[in-house]
């Protein structure tokens, strides 16, 4: 992947897919576990976004390594790659807990009423509930990770400025 187009660096371009991407798959993801009508209407929708926001962090990764490796060394541009990268960990698990979901989901609405098994029911159940804890928690560690990085890639860019008005001498 370039580091550069047209002499600007991408990676500040390309993060903005992450900084937003990601945010929009937490919020559809809590709401495809916590509400069983999002689910079934909006299940698959998430499924998409999430997917994408998963697609977006390798190419913010790649891009800002090279950037990393065109800057002078920094604590602050040290940190904010060893976050960047900790956040594929996140997002690629939430991908895979929101599809289970959604396909359980879907399982059950195949069956029908009246067909399924009590036991089976019992076990789609189980399995719901956990896999809308699994989602709740992976999309809070999402949303968390996400912060930190952008916390750490602003200080990286930016340090110590204070962009706050100062207070007028009088």
């Amino acid at each position: 992947m370039p580091t550069f187009l047209f002499g600007l660096p991408l990676h500040p371009l390309v993060v903005h897919a992450v900084v937003v991407l990601v945010p929009v798959a937490v919020l559809g993801a809590l709401a495809v576990a916590l509400w069983p009508a999002a689910r079934r209407r909006w299940g698959w929708a998430v499924v998409v976004v999430v997917a994408l926001a998963t697609v977006s962090v390798p190419l913010a990764t790649s891009t800002g390594e090279g950037l990393e490796h065109n800057l002078p060394r920094s604590a602050a541009i040290a940190t904010h790659a060893e976050l960047g990268d900790q956040l594929l960990v996140v997002v690629a698990p939430l991908l895979l807990v929101v599809l289970a979901l959604v396909l359980v989901e879907r399982s059950r609405r195949a069956e029908g009423p009246g067909s399924a098994v009590a036991v089976r029911g019992t076990v789609r159940r189980v399995a719901i509930i956990g896999l809308a804890v699994a989602t709740v928690l992976l999309a809070g560690a999402a949303a968390v990770q996400v912060v930190r990085i952008g916390d750490s890639g602003a200080r990286a860019a930016w340090g110590d400025i204070q962009y706050t008005p100062q207070p007028r001498s009088r």
